[in-house]
């Protein structure tokens, strides 16, 4: 390499260091110690009640489904998972749901990080549109007010000081990964790789990895975890090309398949970890609404046989996994294994 080489890599490397919006350089991916193996973790992201079809609303905050989520725990737990719940700030401030999610931490069943909803989560000195359902949106000293807020929210209501976080809607922005390393978050996982929500005035991930990587010195991303099927899943930047992914996907030669059992189907998901398994992944990051572990408060979980194949999901997955080697990683242990970046 002649050192114009260099300086251009040095300035791309620049220009995305401690951007979670912007697609990060591969010299800043993180390297996994050996004894890691190859390993999943599950996020949940516990929230509120709200009809998905309305335009959102700051009063729509029952938390009623929480009481199913410690028999769902179990499930996952008997599997030799413990999950990371992402709790926002009506789940941890009702009195029931925060002592459950308390009572499951305090039982060492799931870990606990942040989810930030901003529509329902103080100060509230914003308009409800969609363009703030975007937390990455709003004015920074109001981002930093509320991340705050649900903080110090979180440790009253469960005793723990969560280092985990998750914007609600994968809705971060340019200063985000600085107010979290400011409140002391040690990892995000907000990043849904390969999804672009720029339509709706959120951040476009179309072109982040899905591997892990440090957004700054103090913070590491671990996306969800996500790949292309299809016949056509070699030539990704078709996808890109906003007119051609229905009619791709419609005639099943190229869409995106991402690691939750919310909308994806069970055979596309298995040939898409089969997939990244071939290509090396060593961490894949899962994820579910936990209102989906009780009928009828998502889309995806609407009667008793929607949930029957929401387990039915997990089963198999589990299965694939404990066949290739794959074993469940707790989030200390994510934190622990994630070395310097890989340069």
């Amino acid at each position: 390499m002649y050192q114009g080489d260099g300086i251009i890599a040095t300035q791309a490397q620049h220009a995305t260091a401690g951007r979670l919006d912007l697609p990060p350089d591969a010299a800043a991916q993180a390297t996994l110690a050996p004894d890691f193996g190859r390993r999943f973790a599950i996020f949940g992201d516990a929230e509120e009640e709200f009809d998905w079809h309305l335009p959102l609303d700051r009063h729509s905050t029952e938390t009623r489904a929480i009481a199913s989520l410690p028999a769902a725990t179990r499930r996952f737990n008997a599997a030799g998972v413990v999950p990371t719940y992402l709790v926002d700030y009506p789940v941890v401030t009702n009195v029931a749901s925060a002592a459950a999610v308390r009572g499951m931490v305090e039982a060492g069943e799931c870990d606990v990080g942040t989810q930030l909803h901003p529509w329902v989560n103080p100060p509230f000195e914003e308009a409800v549109t969609r363009t703030n359902s975007f937390t990455g949106n709003l004015p920074v000293p109001l981002q930093r007010a509320k991340l705050h807020a649900l903080t110090d929210a979180i440790e009253a209501g469960t005793g723990v000081r969560p280092i985990v976080y998750r914007a609600g809607r994968y809705g971060i922005g340019a200063e985000t990964a600085r107010l979290l390393a400011e409140a002391g978050y040690r990892l995000d996982v907000s990043v849904r790789a390969l999804f672009d929500y720029s339509d709706e005035a959120g951040p476009d991930f179309s072109r982040h990895p899905v591997w892990p990587w440090w957004v700054r010195d103090d913070l590491l991303e671990v996306p969800l975890t996500a790949a292309f099927a299809g016949p056509l899943h070699r030539w990704p930047d078709l996808h890109r090309r906003a007119w051609l992914r229905g009619p791709l996907s419609r005639a099943r030669l190229l869409s995106r398949v991402a690691l939750t059992p919310e909308g994806m189907p069970l055979a596309e998901v298995v040939a898409a970890i089969r997939r990244l398994l071939d290509d090396g992944t060593r961490l894949f990051s899962l994820s579910f609404h936990t209102p989906s572990v009780e009928v009828g408060h998502t889309p995806y979980v609407r009667d008793a046989a929607d949930l029957k194949a929401f387990w039915h999901w997990w089963d198999t997955v589990f299965d694939l996994f404990a066949r290739e080697g794959v074993r469940p990683a707790r989030l200390s242990e994510i934190i622990a294994a994630a070395g310097p970046p890989a340069r």
